[in-house]
């Protein structure tokens, strides 16, 4: 029985090993095959420049190491940075741990991000603001952001962000959210709770423990349906949520660049040049529509 049990682990982790990602580059059809390195996966470019070391997390259903084919940003990203000549060392983390690893120099590219206010503080540089740690790359397609209550409760979100002052509102840590509540909250103008992940998050609201949380609520949504968690335990969360008043806001993407990788800013303007290739060649659009059609159960709408 342990014998079995070992080998379904070593053939579990040789396909995580082994997820392809192909794309369209100048109508030639490349396809880069995954070969497990260190903790994550590395995906060779044909004309190498150097290697750069993603940090990212398991946010479905975007991007996760659960999803069936790791979702539509795993492939972006492996394919934007692949199509400019870069080997691609991708790593799953928890949110917080991949920030700072970006933010002290330990990974390179940390994806995918919110934007970045100029004042935003560092959790883990001292007396340093983030954009002074990262560089932001142009924007790729995102969702919105919203606040969710629990089902049949009054609500609480008026439309104005001063209505939830002294309320108790879940958030994940190190996760932007707008600029002007990620402001209220630095300011300590509502009483928050931190979670590790988005689940933890909704965990937080069914155990009363907070008033609302924060988040994109299709994310939140999958982030229960992709867990370990048994399927009468998935239907209560899943019952639980609700989303509270209108959208804050829709939120783009971004790739954010540790500037303590080398030639930082020749690596940005590589992406962003990637970045309007693809939007403009209607690559980004195919890969969306490709990825998601593997796994419909993940459709962003």
């Amino acid at each position: 029985m342990h014998i079995v049990i070992i080998l379904l682990a070593l053939v579990s982790c040789f396909s995580t090993a082994s997820t392809s990602v192909s794309y369209l580059n100048k109508s030639t059809l490349t396809t880069v095959e995954g070969q497990r390195y260190k903790s994550g996966v590395l995906y060779k470019s044909p004309n190498n420049k150097r290697t750069l070391h993603i940090a990212t997390l398991n946010w479905p259903p975007y991007i996760s190491d659960s999803l069936c084919n790791k979702g539509w940003v795993y492939h972006f990203a492996v394919a934007l940075l692949n199509s400019r000549g870069y080997d691609v060392y991708i790593e799953f983390l928890p949110w917080a741990r991949a920030v700072r690893n970006v933010e002290i120099g330990k990974a390179d590219i940390l994806m995918p991000e919110y934007f970045i206010e100029d004042t935003a503080p560092s959790d883990f540089v001292e007396n340093k603001t983030r954009r002074e740690l990262l560089g932001i790359s142009n924007t790729f397609k995102g969702g919105n952001i919203a606040f969710l209550k629990r089902k049949n409760s009054p609500g609480i979100f008026t439309g104005n962000l001063n209505s939830l002052k002294g309320a108790k509102i879940g958030v994940v840590r190190g996760y932007q959210n707008t600029p002007e509540f990620d402001a209220m909250m630095d300011n300590n103008e509502f009483s928050v709770i931190g979670a590790v992940d988005d689940l933890q998050l909704v965990q937080l609201l069914a155990a009363e423990r907070v008033d609302l949380i924060i988040g994109d609520p299709v994310v939140l949504a999958h982030s229960v349906k992709y867990s370990t968690l048994n399927d009468n335990a998935k239907s209560k969360l899943l019952n639980f949520l609700e989303q509270d008043g209108k959208p804050l806001r829709y939120n783009p993407l971004y790739f954010a660049i540790s500037k303590q990788t080398p030639n930082w800013l020749e690596v940005l303007e590589d992406i962003n040049q990637a970045l309007n290739h693809f939007n403009n060649s209607g690559e980004t659009k195919r890969l969306i529509d490709l990825i998601s059609a593997e796994c419909p159960s993940t459709s962003l709408n």
